[in-house]
C-alpha cells in the first residue's frame, strides 16, 4: 500500500467519524461534564422543592435558638440549622446523594417515606366503654402524655385542634384534625389536615378479646416526617422511643379504665431512703 492510498484511508475515516459519530461523542462529553460538574462546584438538586421550604424555615429557627444560647450546644443547633439553609438554598443533599434519593424528581413515594408504629394491649372492659371515652377526645389529655390540650369545634364535629409539646422540642406543636372513621364500638381513625407540623394519620381499634376477657385495645400511627429521607432517617432513630411512648400511654389507658387513676411517681421518694436524705419526686 503506497503512502498515497495510506492517506485516503486516514481522510476517509476521519470524515466516518465527523459525519457519523458525532451526536454519540457530544453525549459521551456530556455525560463527563456531568459527572464533573458533580464532583467540583456545580452539585445536583436532588431535595423537591416542599422539602427545601422546610428545610430552609426549620433552618432558620434552629439557627436563632442556637445563637441565642450563646454556648457551645447553641453553637451546634445553629451549626444544624445553617446546614438546613445550605441544603434548602441549594437543593442539594450530600446523604441523598450517597444514599441515591432524589426527592426533586419524585422517586420516593409517600408508602416510602412513612413511618408505620402500632402498638395493643389487653384492657378489662368492654368496647362500648372503651370507644365511649376515647371518642371524647377532650379525655385524650388524660391518657396521652405528649398531648397539652385538645379543643373540638362543637359537639359531635369531626374536627379538633391539637396542642402537643415533645420531650427535647423547644417549641409547642399544634395542627387541625379530623375524623376520618368513626365506627361505634369498634374504630376512630384520624387524619392531621394540610399544613400540619408532622403529616400523620392514624386509627384505634377496639375488639372484643376472646372469652369475654375484655378488649384488644390496637393503636396505629402513620407518620410522614417533615425533610423527607433525612426527616425518615431520624425518626426511624426514635422509632424505639415513639414505640415505647404509645404503650406507656395505652397502659395509662388501661390504669385509668380499670382502676379509675393513673399511677404516678410523684411525691414518692428517689435514690437513696428518706432516711438517708433521699428526695422526693417532684422536689
Amino acid at each position: 500500500m503506497t503512502t498515497a492510498d495510506t492517506r485516503s484511508l486516514i481522510t476517509e475515516r476521519d470524515a466516518s467519524i465527523s459525519q457519523g459519530e458525532p451526536a454519540q461523542q457530544q453525549q459521551d462529553w456530556q455525560s463527563q461534564s456531568g459527572q464533573q460538574q458533580e464532583g467540583g462546584q456545580q452539585q445536583k438538586i436532588n431535595v423537591g422543592p416542599s422539602e427545601r421550604n422546610i428545610s430552609m424555615a426549620s433552618g432558620a429557627v434552629l439557627a436563632l435558638l442556637g445563637l441565642a444560647r450563646r454556648d457551645n450546644l447553641g453553637l451546634l443547633i445553629a451549626g444544624v440549622g445553617g446546614g438546613l439553609i445550605y441544603r434548602g438554598a441549594t437543593g442539594h443533599c450530600s446523604m441523598y446523594s450517597a444514599l441515591n434519593i432524589d426527592t426533586a424528581e419524585g422517586t420516593q413515594t409517600q408508602e416510602q417515606t412513612t413511618v408505620h408504629i402500632a402498638q395493643s394491649m389487653l384492657i378489662d372492659k368492654p368496647p362500648e366503654e372503651l370507644y365511649r371515652f376515647w371518642r371524647n377526645l377532650d379525655n385524650l389529655p388524660r391518657i396521652l402524655s405528649h398531648v397539652e390540650n385538645v379543643r373540638t369545634e362543637g359537639d359531635g364535629s369531626r374536627r379538633s385542634h391539637w396542642t402537643v409539646k415533645l420531650s427535647g422540642v423547644p417549641m409547642r406543636l399544634e395542627w387541625d384534625a379530623e375524623i376520618t372513621a368513626d365506627q361505634p364500638n369498634e374504630r376512630i381513625g384520624w387524619r392531621a389536615l394540610p399544613g400540619a407540623t408532622i403529616q400523620h394519620s392514624g386509627e384505634v381499634q377496639f375488639r372484643k378479646a376472646l372469652g369475654d376477657r375484655g378488649t384488644i385495645v390496637r393503636a396505629i400511627f402513620d407518620i410522614i416526617p417533615p425533610l423527607g429521607g433525612i426527616g425518615r432517617f431520624a425518626a426511624r432513630q426514635f422509632m424505639p422511643a415513639l414505640d415505647q411512648q404509645i404503650r406507656t400511654d395505652l397502659g395509662h389507658f388501661k390504669a385509668l379504665m380499670e382502676t379509675g387513676e393513673i399511677p404516678t411517681i410523684q411525691g414518692q421518694p428517689r435514690g437513696t431512703c428518706l432516711k438517708s436524705g433521699g428526695k422526693r419526686e417532684g422536689e
